[in-house]
């Protein structure tokens, strides 16, 4: 059995219209009848996978759109379907700025108290289709990595750790004569010739372990760490005990690729520590 399964795609107005349909006048009869199909899947599912359940994701379009997922998923809790995950697409020339998307998803984590998956997103690594910067990235390879740092910073700031992932959509696509691609084929990891792009390291690094690599030039250190570690913050020390004796780096690091790096001078102490302090 599959780790995860989603019961529908997008459903913000329904599924298996039109008994199914929501965002009508109608809403009052048709809610319970979307709950119905919708728990007539899990029961199937349930059926299914005998003592080895999945988990259960209900996926919307409205990743920047706190109203929207707040009216769909107080109705669902209403109607009582039982789930899992909650599943937002997030595409930023359609959903918003990625302060929307953490408003939304932020909300959405505290009021339903359930993990929250970004189930789509994308960006393009080209200006060919979407040619305008998007929210102040520009469609580019850096552009990509730098919605990444962004995606990265979002999540992991996420309430009690209820940040469940993320999907990239069409991470493959490349552009096929006489094929309809949407564009997906300029937001794909990889570029017209078929070359791995930059933002596949990038999104690696969103899983990747949270440590702290140190390297000295002359009198300058640099502190790298990855993207998973975008909300622990780089505390120092000059001794290891008491722990009250660490105190937070208040240099700002940069993002200049797929980690976080900090430069320091070196001071005059002879000893002196860092470490990363999840928050």
């Amino acid at each position: 059995m599959p780790d995860y399964v989603q019961v529908g795609n997008e459903i913000t107005s329904g599924m298996l219209w039109p008994d199914g349909k929501v965002g009508t006048s109608n809403d009052a009869t048709q809610w319970p009848q979307l709950a119905q199909l919708l728990n007539a899947a899990i029961e199937g599912i349930r059926d299914a996978s005998g003592t080895n359940m999945p988990r259960i994701i209900v996926h919307i379009d409205r990743g920047g759109d706190w109203d929207t997922t707040k009216w769909f998923f107080d109705n669902l809790a209403q109607q009582g379907v039982a789930f899992d995950i909650i599943g937002e697409s997030y595409y930023p020339w359609w959903h918003g700025s990625l302060s929307s998307l953490a408003n939304c998803l932020t909300n959405a984590a505290a009021r339903y108290h359930k993990p929250v998956l970004i189930a789509e997103t994308a960006f393009p690594w080209t200006n060919s289709y979407w040619t305008t910067n998007i929210y102040g990235l520009p469609p580019s390879p850096n552009g990509q990595v730098e919605f990444v740092v962004g995606l990265a910073q979002v999540l992991k700031n996420l309430p009690n750790g209820w940040a469940a992932g993320v999907f990239w959509w069409g991470t493959e696509y490349q552009q096929v004569t006489g094929v309809n691609e949407a564009g997906f084929n300029t937001s794909s990891f990889f570029d017209s010739g078929g070359n791995v792009l930059p933002v596949a390291d990038a999104v690696g690094q969103l899983a990747a372990p949270v440590l702290l690599n140190a390297s000295l030039s002359g009198s300058i250190l640099t502190l790298k760490w990855p993207l998973s570690g975008a909300k622990a913050s780089l505390m120092t020390s000059t001794c290891l005990f008491p722990i009250t004796a660490w105190a937070p780096v208040t240099n700002a690091p940069q993002s200049t690729g797929s980690v976080f790096n900090l430069s320091l001078p070196l001071d005059n102490i002879t000893t002196r520590f860092y470490r990363l302090l999840s928050n």
